[in-house]
């Protein structure tokens, strides 16, 4: 049974307040940045914990919990209860995955469009700064949409790619003049902000036992709705019936294709800034598309 050291029996006690036992323990996928793995208690409760790999970084798991909370209270999509965090650990309810149903697409969309509905609020941002990977995310509350993600999104993932690109380089060119006419681009209505899952693509979602979505792992804020749809369409997972079940509850304003867009250029510039040159054409193609 391999476990990370200082996770033991006494160590869960305290954790979970209650006296528990730890009888078996195996390694659970998490990614680069966090060790998992699954616990079978004394009393054959399951618990997932993760901690971090190299080192720790400040505040991650608390904003993890705070996210899981307030997702979790409303009740409608499946999220695994946040039971405990520390700077080096967050402890969670273990799920049984299970095969998705067959409207688990569907199920996904309207619950979505359930918690943004039942979480608007006036103001943009979320009570403390997160992560995307490893990327500090800024989340300082502005009453201004386009303020807030020009300065706080955009901006901030240019400025870091700034750091170590040539002044002439044409995506900070491009990238620099795309926000200079952002708002042209996000002008809709008047909007107000909801919680986002903020991370939300298919390596986050899962089923349950009973085939009902699970989503978890998340970089909340509250922002514009359709600022969620901009990771989901990165990488796929979530297909047109997703949307359309969305749209059924909360139909998008017009013009929203192109402003997803703008929210997908996010992400993909934090894999650029994350993982290299492999992103780099595809956040170029997409600046251009929107210039």
């Amino acid at each position: 049974m391999r476990m990370k050291p200082g996770l033991n029996d006494a160590f869960l006690s305290n954790a979970l307040g209650e006296a528990v036992t730890i009888r078996e323990s195996h390694a659970a996928t998490g990614g680069s940045i966090n060790y998992c793995e699954i616990l079978t208690l004394g009393n054959h409760r399951k618990v997932f914990v993760k901690s971090h790999v190299v080192r720790t970084i400040h505040g991650m798991y608390k904003a993890e919990f705070l996210a899981l909370n307030l997702m979790a209270e409303q009740g409608v999509l499946k999220i695994p209860k946040p039971l405990y965090f520390d700077e080096n650990t967050l402890i969670l309810e273990c799920y049984v995955e299970g095969k998705p149903a067959h409207d688990w697409q569907e199920q996904m969309g309207r619950g979505l469009a359930l918690i943004h509905q039942a979480t608007q609020q006036e103001k943009f941002g979320f009570d403390v700064g997160n992560f995307l990977g490893t990327t500090p995310q800024i989340n300082t509350w502005q009453d201004d949409w386009l303020n807030f993600w020009r300065d706080q999104r955009l901006g901030y993932q240019l400025d870091l790619f700034k750091a170590h690109a040539t002044s002439d380089d044409p995506l900070l060119e491009t990238g620099y003049d795309l926000l200079m006419k952002l708002d042209g681009i996000l002008g809709c209505d008047k909007e107000p902000a909801v919680l986002l899952h903020g991370d939300l693509w298919s390596g986050n979602a899962a089923a349950n036992e009973k085939e009902e979505p699970v989503i978890f792992d998340p970089a909340s804020y509250y922002g514009h709705r359709e600022a969620e749809f901009g990771m989901m369409r990165l990488f796929g997972g979530f297909g047109p019936a997703c949307e359309a079940a969305y749209q059924e509850v909360w139909p998008f304003q017009s013009g929203f294709d192109r402003r997803i867009d703008v929210y997908r250029l996010y992400h993909q510039l934090n894999h650029l800034n994350l993982f290299g040159s492999s992103y780099y054409n595809g956040c170029l193609d997409t600046i251009k598309s929107l210039l």
